[in-house]
């Protein structure tokens, strides 16, 4: 008994700290999401401290502190005055010179990662910046084939009531989900304002929805008819129902801390979906990769050794004295060789740079090099 206690610390020690990577919408409450969790965990008994990294550079404040900012490396107002840019351009510029440094931010990363259980990324508000970009897209692929990583697609419930507002948000989640590959959970924030039972249940029951929509104001034309986007919206409405049933949902209130526990069951959960679903995915393009590129080598070495052997064919004379020299003839040259080392640190030498202001404060005696 003593032994399985004693071995049980050893093995949580040993797992790999998870990756929770916020993205949504401007204004949906990331940053305050982050802080909610970051209390979360500082304040479990032990303590839990994760790791946070900001990547928002035009963020003026934080409410939580980071341990790596993206702010201490790149000067967002800088950029754009160097640039010439605007506010969006100067962000996706701010992330991609961020992102030149990915190897040193992983380095003081996996230095912690013995040390924490969660690594959390706040990503910038514009939305299509990180999710969109190829930085981001560095920056998701790195963290991922390092920590077991989870999307955070975090919601603003009060503006989701509508079902295009809603229909548009869930467009997004499920083409930054099928781009990312990597496991991911639906966050409706701020449920201290709007309950997101009604986004459940339009989750879940697809009749519920179309009676929304049909209910909704805007949805018939003065004829009576259902408009383009209503149709377009009960049409999308079908296609998403098979992405609802491998979504993970809750609801959290970044205000009051609740459904903060159950966020972190859900994360714990896809654990072991990243394990038996991303990395396999992860091998196998791996290997793909290094098949093409041994591919690619194979046919350049074969394509060399054609050529020279029809130019061998064309020119023999040619090809019997283009060969390499014996060992023996190589020692022979050697030998012959004769290398003069010449010391330059007392002496001045034709071509030498010299510091005249230094000179002139040591002593007024200069001894100019002769060119020749």
């Amino acid at each position: 008994m003593r032994a399985s206690s004693s071995s049980q610390p050893e093995l949580t020690s040993k797992r790999k700290p998870h990756v929770i990577i916020t993205i949504g919408m401007a204004g949906a409450g990331k940053s305050t999401f982050v802080q909610r969790i970051n209390s979360y965990l500082h304040s479990q008994n032990p303590p839990q401290p994760p790791y946070i990294l900001n990547l928002d550079p035009a963020v003026t404040h934080v409410p939580f502190e980071a341990n790596i900012d993206i702010r201490d490396t790149v000067n967002y107002k800088e950029v754009m005055k160097q640039y010439n840019l605007g506010p969006n351009g100067g962000i996706l510029t701010a992330l991609n010179l961020f992102t030149t440094k990915i190897d040193q931010v992983m380095d003081l990363v996996e230095k912690r990662a013995e040390t924490v259980d969660h690594i959390i990324l706040d990503t910038p508000g514009q939305i299509e910046i990180f999710t969109w970009s190829a930085s981001g897209a560095i920056i998701t692929d790195a963290v991922a084939s390092s920590f077991p990583t989870v999307v955070a697609y975090i919601i603003d419930t009060p503006r989701t009531t509508a079902p295009a507002t809603f229909m548009s948000n869930m467009l997004y989640a499920c083409s930054v989900m099928y781009k990312t590959k990597l496991p991911f959970i639906l966050v409706f924030n701020k449920t201290d304002a709007q309950p997101h039972d009604f986004a459940l249940e339009w989750m879940q029951d697809f009749e519920s929805f179309q009676v929304a929509l049909a209910s909704h104001s805007g949805s018939r034309d003065s004829e009576g008819e259902p408009t383009y986007m209503n149709s377009l919206m009960n049409s999308m409405s079908l296609v998403l129902d098979e992405f609802y049933k491998h979504l993970k949902a809750v609801g959290v209130s970044s205000t009051t801390g609740a459904g903060i526990k159950e966020f972190f069951d859900a994360v714990e959960e896809s654990r072991e979906t990243y394990r038996t679903e991303y990395l396999p995915e992860l091998e196998r393009a791996r290997a793909a990769r290094e098949k093409s590129l041994q591919e690619v080598k194979q046919d350049s070495i074969n394509r060399l050794m054609k050529d020279l052997a029809v130019d061998r064919a064309a020119n023999p004379k040619a090809a019997a004295e283009d060969r390499w020299a014996s060992d023996e003839e190589d020692v022979d040259d050697d030998d012959e060789l004769e290398v003069n080392l010449i010391d330059r640190s007392e002496e001045p030498y034709p071509g030498q740079y010299i510091d005249v202001t230094r000179m002139r404060r040591q002593s007024e005696n200069i001894n100019w090099p002769n060119p020749g």
